[in-house]
């Protein structure tokens, strides 16, 4: 028999989540997936998990998660204080759990993500190909509550693994390289300027579905009303206050307010990991 997880404390927002439900937009449904996926994928390796493999993502408050059987668990992205039944353990690297111990993933002290890997991965029952919590559609598992049980795979047969690995810690300023978007000639020149040179911050308003910035307004030069379109992963989105709203894995797949810009994938980790008014800065490039 596999372990499975006991929700202590299930924090803020602890959902599960892996690389996401990739190639259903067309039916109205969201990537959703890890957020900060290196932060994930890393995690996994130090497990032989596949990168994968779905894991728990936490949000600011951490969690506390007690295992029905000895597991072994990697807790890394944001870094928080990490202890077994009270005892100090590792940040970032293996750390194994007795049955019945508690696992308790203390609130993030950089960053805001933190991502709890288990050896076998969590075996949430997959929609549309992935274990994912997606807050937007309600796909996949309900976010953690307490006293909530969550299953475990089969750990891989064991191998050589590292026992530590360096993570990037979170961004001191946000730095979003763009390409201008679909709607970029609603915006007057002076927009465009200010967009690629003024600095935004972090709003508390921000969540999975987008990362939302406080800062100066971006000037239309279109009022009309524009239909609802497709919107992409990235996508830099300007609703009336004229502040810029960048579309993360949760995001609607159409909307109706234009998109000066889209965020390059890649940069998309570090915008997990931005804690509220982090300084965003737009680059062309």
């Amino acid at each position: 028999m596999t372990a499975k997880l006991t929700a202590v404390r299930s924090g803020a927002l602890t959902t599960v989540q892996d690389s996401g439900r990739r190639g259903h937009a067309h039916l109205g449904v969201p990537r959703s997936g890890a957020l900060d996926a290196p932060a994930m994928r890393l995690a996994n390796r130090l497990l032989g998990n596949d990168p994968d493999a779905a894991v728990l993502e936490t949000t600011l408050t951490g969690c506390a998660l007690r295992p029905d059987r000895a597991v072994t668990t990697v807790v890394g992205g944001a870094h928080c204080p990490v202890t077994v039944d009270g005892r100090p353990a590792a940040w970032g690297a293996p750390v194994r759990v007795p049955a019945g111990a508690v696992l308790e993933v203390g609130p993030a002290t950089a960053g805001v993500r933190s991502y709890v890997a288990v050896a076998g991965g969590i075996a949430a029952e997959p929609v549309l190909g992935s274990r994912s919590t997606d807050l937007l559609s309600g796909l996949g598992p309900q976010p953690l509550r307490d006293g909530d049980v969550v299953p475990v795979g089969t750990p891989a047969p064991p191998v050589a693994l590292p026992v530590a690995a360096p993570w990037p810690g979170p961004p001191a300023e946000l730095v979003l390289p763009v390409h201008l978007g679909p709607r970029a000639d609603w915006f007057t020149p002076a927009a465009l300027r200010t967009l690629t040179s003024a600095t935004y911050r972090v709003s508390p308003h921000s969540n999975r579905i987008g990362l939302r910035t406080e800062g100066p307004p971006l000037e239309r030069a279109s009022t009309g009303e524009l239909p609802s379109e497709g919107i992409v992963l990235g996508a830099v989105q300007v609703p009336p206050d004229g502040r810029p709203v960048i579309f993360l894995h949760d995001h609607p797949t159409t909307g109706g307010y234009p998109v000066v810009a889209v965020v390059a994938e890649p940069a998309l980790a570090a915008a997990a990991q931005a804690a509220v008014g982090t300084p965003v800065r737009f680059t062309l490039g």
